[in-house]
């Protein structure tokens, strides 16, 4: 039950949840510029922007849930469960004949956190991708995702689906898992009457209504955990948002929106008990990379103080509390 959202004041934020019972051994990571990935039909490229993220690291490659890179691009993976469907790699590519990058699904943060600096420059390079699905190996299967790339300009969904590779402009910077993003955009019209403003009577001119409580003009805004509910409540809690442009207000706020949807324990589509891990709503158990590591017990993201990271050309400080992590550069 993953819900990303990106959020802007004096600076520019990105951010997720991702509320499972148990951890897939996913951890801080960081692609240092010009470290080598190989990319099983493109080669290696070891000339590219660095990465920080949260990824699940084997064989010494990162696959990625989410990740920004140096230039502020930002990218999330969430679960899409069926709706997402990958193509079979375009082998054309290798005789020349075309200009088609084959890029299995579990390399496309990389593959574009690494070479473009906005979401400008992700549109173009989307224009040649073939996402395949091409596991990483037989003990991860193919992860039905869709994606939110964003910068502090710009934020696009991308969704492979079996008609084809859809991009759609995300004018609210909220992203959840189904139905795909264009119902999603729909269904925001049955709440065009929501307000954070105190409502006016328009039930009657023959009954007066007393306004007993703050909030009443967001009567009728979703509360339950499914994806097109979260959806709704995040991108109305986002765009009516207020706070202070520095950092602790900004940071502080960001945690509010995302805390707005958050899954309390057990509160799901399965609790768990005695029949084992959740099946999740939006997913299924390997819906990620690869089986889960082992089981949380109640806090969901990270808890790391501050830690310098030499791998960047320039100094870089990285600050994680709880579900996100942000970095800066040092300005001392």
């Amino acid at each position: 039950m993953c819900t990303a959202a990106t959020y802007k004041t004096k600076d520019f934020y990105m951010g997720r949840t991702l509320d499972y019972e148990f951890s897939y051994g996913d951890e801080v990571t960081v692609t240092p510029r010009n470290y080598p990935i190989n990319f099983r039909f493109m080669g290696v490229r070891n000339n590219h922007f660095a990465m920080i993220g949260m990824a699940h690291v084997a064989d010494d490659y990162p696959l990625y849930y989410e990740a920004f890179n140096e230039k502020g691009l930002g990218m999330a993976g969430l679960n899409f469960v069926g709706n997402a469907a990958y193509n079979e790699p375009d082998l054309r590519d290798f005789n020349g004949e075309s200009n088609i990058e084959n890029v299995a699904f579990f390399e496309f943060i990389p593959w574009i956190l690494s070479q473009c600096a906005t979401v400008d420059e992700a549109k173009e390079r989307l224009k040649f991708i073939n996402l395949t699905n091409t596991q990483f190996n037989d003990m991860f299967p193919c992860a039905n995702l869709h994606w939110i790339i964003a910068d502090k300009e710009n934020c696009v969904t991308v969704e492979s689906m079996s008609d084809g590779l859809h991009i759609y402009d995300n004018p609210v910077g909220v992203l959840t898992n189904n139905p795909p993003f264009n119902i999603q955009m729909f269904n925001l019209n049955n709440y065009m009457g929501l307000s954070a403003k105190q409502p006016e009577s328009n039930f009657s001119d023959k009954l007066e209504f007393n306004r007993y409580s703050r909030g009443m003009g967001a009567i009728g805004l979703p509360g339950d955990l499914s994806s097109q509910s979260r959806f709704v409540k995040v991108a109305f809690t986002k765009m009516n948002s207020v706070s202070g442009d520095d950092e602790k207000s900004s940071v502080s706020q960001f945690f509010h929106i995302l805390g707005s949807v958050d899954q309390q324990r057990p509160i799901g589509p399965h609790a768990g008990g005695d029949d084992g891990p959740a099946v999740h709503a939006d997913g299924d158990l390997n819906a990620h990379h690869g089986p889960p590591a082992e089981e949380k017990t109640g806090l969901k993201g990270y808890c790391v103080q501050q830690a310098a990271i030499p791998a960047f050309a320039e100094p870089v400080f990285m600050t994680i509390s709880r579900k996100r992590s942000k970095m800066r550069k040092n300005l001392q």
